[in-house]
């Protein structure tokens, strides 16, 4: 099941406010969606997750496939009771992760063989076993099966030719999901998935097949795949205003907090990335006022938080009985204590959803441009 509401429009860009009903739950948008490949966000609990306003997380075809496997997910009905969050979740379909196999992986127009990272073994993943593995995850939104077209192989830039083939390649892999997905009867919303590479006219091509499909959503895939960041704002720019208004639209794996509101301002409504988890394991934190490494030195006896605005657990403590300082915060990271990369999470996790919280409520009172540039003023002065 799918519901999507349009509530209002923003008259100085093309940003969009909405509400998307899903099995499991009501999605606010535009909204960003935590990452949990294998069944969990990183460093972070989901009552947590709940506390800092989640009301959609990511899980991963692919890697839950190889573990637990679908007999252990068939056991517990689905990946909403093994990992213990009741709220919308959304699968990818494993295409980027075949992607990221590289050279391991034979791709023809049945499939993808390649041999798991895990053991060793030789699987085959089709459009058909990727619809039959989101049932069994019983993820609220399932991903079509696709190919994820490179920016460059071995140094070589994608043709327009190979573009075109891997575009059309995923396009009836998409036929074929719609078909098995509906043999399946499976009860939730299945998306498409726009490719084409950095070519706008392929974009074009791919949307307009996607959308006489008539499917209940849409994403842009094929971004963040190693090209430069002005292609990939070139392509973000052109592409997801031009699917249907009526239709949620999902730009997959980007980025950074100036990506995603520039993302609304050219009409996505859903995003994802792995980046607050992964820059916080690595001591990189974002911020109100630009990005901090808490690994610098000048942090060792900063007794201020990392962000004096921010209400998350790390920064004002429960209640708002007081957060960690940098100080200790560099120590927790000089050290390797496990806390560190935790608290980074949370307070990274907290931060990238509160300023979606902002954008819904910018939209909402007509002061979407002003938000906007308020918020490059903000994140150009720097902590």
């Amino acid at each position: 099941m799918l519901k999507f509401e349009l509530l209002t429009t923003d008259t100085t860009s093309r940003a969009r406010r909405g509400r998307l009903t899903l099995n499991h739950g009501v999605v606010e948008t535009p909204i960003f969606m935590p990452v949990g490949t294998y069944g969990t966000v990183k460093g972070v609990t989901p009552r947590s997750l709940e506390e800092m306003g989640a009301q959609i997380i990511l899980g991963n075809t692919f890697h839950l496939w190889m573990r637990p496997g679908q007999d252990v997910m068939q056991q517990f009905g689905g990946l909403h009771a093994f990992e213990n969050w009741h709220k919308p979740i959304l699968t990818d379909s494993g295409g980027f992760q075949v992607w990221s196999l590289g050279e391991m992986r034979k791709i023809s127009e049945e499939g993808v063989r390649f041999s798991s990272p895990v053991n060793g073994d030789k699987l085959f993943l089709t459009p058909e076993v990727s619809m039959q593995i989101q049932t069994v995850l019983n993820s609220d939104i399932v991903m079509q099966f696709d190919e994820c077209t490179p920016y460059e192989t071995k140094g070589q830039l994608t043709t327009e030719r190979e573009a075109r083939y891997s575009m059309e390649l995923s396009r009836r892999w998409a036929q074929r999901c719609i078909t098995e997905f509906a043999r399946l009867e499976n009860p939730n919303a299945l998306f498409g998935i726009v490719q084409g590479g950095m070519f706008e006219q392929l974009r074009e091509e791919s949307l307009a097949a996607l959308v006489e499909m008539d499917l209940p959503g849409y994403a842009v895939g094929g971004v963040s795949v190693g090209e430069p960041k002005d292609e990939m704002l070139r392509i973000m720019a052109h592409t997801p205003h031009r699917l249907p208004a009526n239709k949620p639209r999902y730009l997959m794996g980007v980025g950074t907090p100036e990506d995603l509101v520039e993302g609304v301002a050219c009409g996505v409504d859903m995003f994802d990335c792995v980046m607050p988890t992964r820059n916080a394991r690595n001591g990189h934190w974002f911020t109100r006022f630009g990005d901090l490494k808490i690994r610098n030195a000048k942090h060792k006896t900063d007794a201020r938080p990392v962000d004096e605005t921010c209400g998350c657990y790390t920064c004002a403590g429960a209640a708002g009985s007081g957060g960690f300082s940098r100080a200790y915060l560099h120590h927790l990271d000089r050290c390797g204590e496990m806390l560190g990369p935790m608290l980074a999470s949370v307070h990274n996790l907290h931060y990238y959803l509160n300023l979606m919280r902002e954008v819904r409520e910018a939209l909402e009172t007509g002061s979407f441009a002003e938000f906007r540039a308020q918020f490059k003023a903000d994140r150009a002065r720097g902590v």
